[in-house]
């Protein structure tokens, strides 16, 4: 039998039936599957403490170590270079903070440019398992009505590495230049240590033991993760299918089937705009635009970015909050328009400031009030919910491999981003290159809004329904209201 036959045979011998989950929705949230989510998503932090980190570190790094602005990008940029499906999602995790911690290490002791380069590359390899594992493991062992809370946990830990990157950035400025940015690498080591045996604590996927056929050890987990031994059992005869690798390639990239071309299309577009918004990049060289704005202390500047932090992370908290209630699309809309705005708002301010002497005090405030305005909205939309939608629109078959390419252009245009902002700037200035970056956001708006169906509240299993036909949602809710 096609494995597209075994998994519609199992759902119908589902003793819950085919629209079991109306029934058997949870009314709070399972506190095993929040724990599972938890444990997951704090790898994130690692990536978040080094972006808001190397902000700051950079600029003693560059007197320190007397580099040039293209060693500096190269430096971030390199940060950004399918394990899961083999030694399994727990274990990935567990892979990835340890190659983080080793990175971390290197770099706190570098001796040299060339040195910090090797410990940043290495750190980038455990930045890469991360992003790919957390979001796949925590949508996998969410029930739908959790799904969008618990699938953007991981955000919420990158911000909140950020402002503590940003806040050790604060607190250790004033320490001699050979040491701080050394300390200020270095202390990642920690977490990552942590983390790493924290995680082994946690159960595997549910969806990975049944693409192992180990259906029992499956059951297990999804009877302390879902309310009701009838939802797990639906969850698991709705997975039970021994998907395999095989061919899985050639499916995404030479020959997908109309929806899954539809679900490609989101995940690299959404990632792709992720990043081409320019919101890591701002980030990693807000001091330089601050600086380039007329602020040149450096505890002022890191001052500045410990505010801009806390708003980011005030406004990812909200929108992991109310992503289940408002839905994927509103908050997408809205983030990426208010991009939009803040950006030629900062680009405007930028602009005036660059044709002024005086550098009026108002013209500065207005700036910072744009950058906080730019990764604000950022938090609301793009940041939180890419690694939720990307990690759930995908089949089980195909999930692994299809977030995996969702990242990897991610991190590609990241990459690409952090390695060209200061070249491009330089050339156009700051203020032409935010003009640059509210155009794109523009056109991230329309895409979207073209292609981005609401996911909230459906199954897993139910979203491929949503790609296959543009009037699926509604089959879907008049299925379930007649089911």
């Amino acid at each position: 039998m096609a494995d597209t036959e075994l998994a519609q045979a199992l759902e119908a011998i589902s003793p819950v039936g085919v629209h079991s989950p109306t029934n058997i929705k949870p009314h709070r949230l399972n506190i095993h599957a929040l724990a599972c989510a938890l444990l997951a998503s704090t790898n994130s932090i690692l990536l978040g403490y080094d972006i808001g980190v190397m902000s700051g570190a950079v600029l003693f790094i560059k007197e320190n170590l007397e580099i040039s602005s293209t060693q500096v990008e190269i430096l971030v940029g390199v940060l950004n270079e399918k394990p899961q499906d083999y030694i399994g999602r727990r274990y990935t995790i567990v892979l990835a903070a340890t190659t983080f911690l080793i990175g971390a290490l290197l770099m706190g002791l570098a001796p040299s440019f060339p040195f910090l380069m090797a410990g940043r590359v290495i750190a980038g390899v455990g930045v890469g398992y991360s992003l790919m594992i957390a979001p796949v493991y925590s949508a996998e062992i969410s029930p739908a009505m959790a799904r969008g809370f618990l699938t953007s946990l991981p955000e919420v830990f990158i911000v909140f590495g950020i402002l503590l990157g940003y806040i050790v950035n604060y607190a250790l400025s004033g320490l001699p230049q050979h040491i701080n940015w050394r300390l200020m690498l270095g202390l990642a080591a920690i977490p990552s240590l942590l983390i790493g045996c924290g995680v082994i604590a946690m159960p595997e996927s549910p969806r990975w033991l049944v693409m192992q056929g180990r259906l029992d050890d499956a059951k297990q987990v999804l009877i302390k993760i879902s309310d009701t031994i009838q939802e797990a059992d639906f969850r698991l005869n709705s997975s039970s299918a021994k998907w395999h690798g095989h061919g899985v390639y050639k499916e995404l990239l030479l020959r997908p089937s109309r929806p899954v071309r539809r679900m490609l299309i989101a995940a690299l577009g959404i990632n792709f705009f992720m990043q081409a918004s320019g919101n890591d990049a701002v980030i990693y060289y807000c001091p330089e635009v601050f600086k380039d704005a007329g602020i040149h202390s450096k505890k002022v500047l890191f001052g500045v970015n410990v505010i801009m932090g806390s708003a980011k992370t005030s406004f990812v908290l909200f929108s992991a909050l109310f992503l289940d209630r408002f839905g994927r699309r509103p908050l997408f809309l809205l983030g990426s328009a208010g991009m939009a705005l803040s950006l030629a708002v900062l680009g405007m301010s930028s602009k005036f400031l660059e044709h002024s002497n005086s550098k009026p005090m108002w013209a500065i405030v207005l700036c910072v009030v744009a950058v906080c305005g730019v990764v604000s909205f950022f938090s609301i939309g793009l940041g939180p919910i890419t690694w939720v939608y990307s990690s759930e629109i995908f089949p089980l078959r195909l999930r692994a491999q299809g977030s995996g390419l969702a990242i990897s252009v991610n991190r590609l245009v990241s990459g690409v981003m952090s390695m060209t902002f200061l070249t491009i700037s330089k050339k156009i200035t700051f203020g032409g290159m935010f003009f640059v970056l509210s155009g794109i956001m523009v056109v991230a708006t329309v895409f979207f809004y073209v292609f981005m169906p609401e996911t909230k509240g459906k199954t897993l299993e139910e979203i491929g329904a949503l790609f296959e036909d543009k009037n699926a949602e509604a089959s879907i809710d008049y299925g379930r209201e007649m089911g």
